[in-house]
């Protein structure tokens, strides 16, 4: 019985440990109202896409960066040496927009499948010093996606996080799946960005300035790690002044998601492999959020089974999913994912179970990278 009680009392000190995480550092997204800010922005902009046999999302999700009512950019096509007729959409769009400039990367060696090169290039041909950048399989959910990112931008800001969702579909459980994962990351990077501690942010959906990237050398500190374009950089990059969010909803963009859990399980896997290069006061809360999440489900499971005190831990289990639930549905309310709370227990074992076998899976073998 004593170790039973031990049990009870460390299940007790992981529900305040989450009670605290969903209050005080996810509640700063959920509870956040954006300030004020450049409702008629005309600052120039250019938007870069990177594409690596991309034929057919180009000709579909083209348009609608072309088409964005934004007075003043210029749109970056990065051919990152494609074996499809890329690069010839690509000349194709061209042809009937002065605002599109073609960079065509020729394969070099040591940076054979790294993102980061080819987008490198971009940014150096880019001739604005805003910089927007989203996926060659991405598209934005409005006509003033670029408006509603640039006008985050003032004297001070140099960074702009934006959300990129995920396409829904219906009776899909693992769109479900994936689009919750992408919750919870956005509430996590948006919660920590307020605290004033931004630690990454997703390449779908993202604006930073030529002067930050060349003031920190770009992605050199970290060309050798073929991932992390857009989170490494954020990591190095941001501080508590220089970075804002981007959550209108007419600055979102969309693309398709995976449809097999094998291909989405192999594209976390990537994704993943970056978050040990984060700084060390970063991986701290981020490892004591997912472990006292663990724990909490672990525990909670064990104590019902065995069915000790059970007053005090249906008690404990109900007050910390009654602040789940309030954070969550805030959350999803700002970025338009409300259908997900209905499943949520099930889609957060889930997401523990799935972000666990990740790890293993990436210290028995590296993941896959860009193409």
């Amino acid at each position: 019985m004593l170790i039973l009680d031990i049990i009870l009392y460390v299940f007790a000190v992981v529900v305040l440990i989450q009670v605290f995480f969903y209050l005080y550092v996810f509640g700063k997204f959920a509870f956040y109202k954006p300030t004020n800010n450049n409702k008629s922005p005309n600052t120039p902009v250019s938007v870069i896409i990177c594409a690596k046999n991309e034929t057919e999302n180009l000709k579909a999700f083209i348009p609608y960066v072309i088409n964005q009512e934004y007075q003043n950019f210029e749109i970056v096509l990065i051919n990152d040496f494609s074996s499809d007729d890329t690069l010839e959409v690509m000349e194709e769009f061209a042809l009937i927009n002065q605002n599109i400039k073609i960079v065509n990367v020729e394969p070099v060696e040591a940076f054979w499948g790294n993102k980061k090169y080819p987008l490198t290039l971009g940014i150096k041909a880019a001739k604005h010093n805003i910089v927007l950048f989203t996926d060659a399989d991405c598209k934005p959910i409005s006509k003033y996606w670029i408006k509603e990112m640039i006008s985050k931008f003032n004297s001070e800001t140099s960074i702009v996080l934006g959300y990129g969702a995920y396409t829904k579909v219906k009776n899909s459980l693992l769109n479900k799946l994936i689009r919750f994962e992408t919750l919870t990351a956005a509430i996590s990077y948006f919660s920590l960005a307020n605290l004033g501690m931004p630690y990454m942010g997703v390449g779908r959906n993202l604006a930073y300035t030529k002067t930050k990237f060349f003031e920190v050398n770009g992605f050199t500190k970290h060309m050798n790690i073929r991932s992390g374009d857009d989170d490494l950089f954020v990591n190095a990059a941001a501080t508590n002044s220089n970075t804002q969010i981007s959550i209108a909803k007419e600055s979102f963009t969309t693309s398709i998601a995976k449809t097999s859990l094998k291909s989405w399980f192999v594209q976390k896997r990537r994704h993943v492999s970056t978050a040990k290069h984060y700084r060390l006061n970063h991986k701290i809360i981020l490892g004591l959020s997912y472990i006292s999440n663990l724990l909490f489900w672990v525990l909670a499971i064990l104590l019902v089974i065995l069915w000790h005190f059970p007053m005090a831990i249906l008690s404990l289990i109900l007050l910390r999913m009654i602040f789940v639930y309030f954070i969550y549905g805030k959350s999803a309310k700002k970025l338009n994912e409300k259908d997900l709370i209905i499943l949520l227990p099930f889609l957060e074992i889930f997401l523990i179970v799935s972000q666990l076998a990740i790890f293993i899976s990436n210290i028995i073998s590296k993941p896959k990278y860009w193409k």
